[in-house]
């Protein structure tokens, strides 16, 4: 006669296999989206002619770029209703694909100023540095999280004030035209760092195993958006060294 620990054993190793696989997979599509970001960000580079990248982006001034970020928001906002698809996987795909051409596109501008204006024989390595930096933030945070399988789920309502408070920041720059300048940045690093810590967390712990495609999405998005902040913090520092 099977006792309880005998009877819940097989359920609770399947459901910890099955997390496994989940995570596997997801950093898998992470890995994958960070590559394909990466190409398609360099294509753009290479490709777009300087010109047309700042008057698609610049020409309006600072209610341009608030089109862009709204424009952006919404792409973002569907990308993240097909990568939770529960109907198709193929939608999960495009979704997650919608949501790495958005960040490309969106970080056109700052890479261009990085590469052409603020760094242009490339010395400084700036944008090399900044992926760098990066990684080594997002993956000493990572590790945190699954060494400790601490819960950090609890940070859900300070990130969200944060997020809208950073939003508001952004918007009234954009209106007003004034500089955010590195308090800013060095603010959203901290803040970034509080998503991945969260986020790693909801994956470690709590996401869905079925959608491991959308469970890379979020990460990406936090790591594409410390990178660009990581970057602005740098080209900042270099520029006050000129």
């Amino acid at each position: 006669m099977y006792n309880e620990v005998d009877i819940r054993l097989p359920r609770e190793e399947v459901m910890a296999d099955a997390r496994a696989t989940f995570i596997r997979r997801t950093y898998a599509h992470l890995a994958g989206a960070i590559l394909a970001f990466i190409g398609l960000e360099a294509l753009l580079l290479n490709v777009v002619p300087g010109e047309t990248i700042f008057r698609l982006f610049f020409a309006g001034g600072g209610m341009s770029w608030l089109l862009v970020m709204l424009a952006f928001m919404g792409a973002s906002m569907l990308a993240q209703m097909w990568a939770r698809s529960d109907t198709s996987v193929g939608m999960q795909y495009l979704g997650l694909g919608l949501y790495v051409v958005a960040e490309a596109v969106i970080f056109l501008p700052l890479l261009h100023i990085a590469t052409y204006y603020v760094d242009p024989t490339g010395s400084k390595g700036l944008i090399p540095t900044a992926g760098i930096l990066t990684l080594a933030v997002f993956g000493g945070l990572t590790m945190s999280v699954f060494v400790t399988k601490k819960d950090h789920s609890g940070l859900a309502p300070i990130l969200s004030v944060g997020s809208m408070v950073a939003l508001g920041v952004i918007v009234a720059a954009c209106i007003f035209g004034f500089s955010l300048g590195l308090f800013f940045s060095f603010a959203m690093v901290a803040l970034l760092s509080g998503y991945i810590l969260y986020q790693t967390s909801v994956v470690l712990l709590h996401y869905p195993t079925d959608k491991y495609v959308s469970a890379a999405l979020m990460l990406f998005s936090s790591i594409a958006t410390l990178f660009w902040y990581i970057l602005r913090i740098l080209m900042e520092l270099n520029r006050g060294g000129d």
